[in-house]
Formats: structure tokens, sequence, C-alpha cells
């Protein structure tokens, strides 16, 4: 009767530790799958603002090659604003020179 007895009482123990313990780490394998699926919703999220952060870099990296092939028409067409500059400056000193010797020859004729 004695044996009957401890033998019941260690199972019964043994069962309800087991019972115990599988609610236990049934309630980790819970928190660990919540933490996973937020984890997941984490990424997701992570991803979504890359591939929006680099479609905007794409973007501005295109913006900033237009400019710069504007930059370097704009600098281009200075050059040749300068030159032809220059060339209505010279143009005009010869002239201002002309009208000089043709006053000078007017002066002379008077």
């Amino acid at each position: 009767m004695f044996w009957e007895w401890s033998l019941l009482t260690i199972l019964s123990i043994l069962s309800v530790y087991l019972f115990v313990k599988m609610y236990y780490f049934k309630s980790i394998t819970s928190k660990e799958q919540r933490g996973n699926d937020l984890m997941k919703i984490t990424l997701q999220e992570a991803e979504i603002l890359i591939r929006k952060y680099q479609i905007q870099l794409q973007r501005a990296l295109g913006n900033v090659d237009i400019l710069s092939e504007e930059l370097t028409k704009l600098r281009n067409e200075l050059k040749v604003l300068k030159q032809r500059n220059t060339k209505h400056r010279q143009e005009t000193d010869r002239l201002n020179g002309k009208i000089k010797a043709l006053e000078g020859r007017i002066d002379a004729l008077l």
C-alpha cells in the first residue's frame, strides 16, 4: 500500500510539474512568436522606407545630372557671349579710331 501511494504521489507531482512546465514553455513560445511577428512587420516597414528613399535618391541624382548638363550648356553659352563681347569691343575701338582719324582729317581740312 505504501508503494502504491508513493508511486501515485510521485506520478501526480510529476504530471503537475510537466503540466506547469508545458504551459510555461507554451507561453514563452507564444511571446517569441509575437516578437518574431513584430520583427517581420518592422523589417517590412524598413524595406518600404528603403525603397521610398532609393526612389527619391534616384530622382535627385537624375535631377543633378539634368542640372549639370544645363550648367555645362550655360557655361559654353557664356564663353560664346564673352567672345562676342570682346569682338564687339575690338570693333568699337577700331571704329572709334576711324572716327578720330576722320575728325583729324576734317579739322585739317578746315
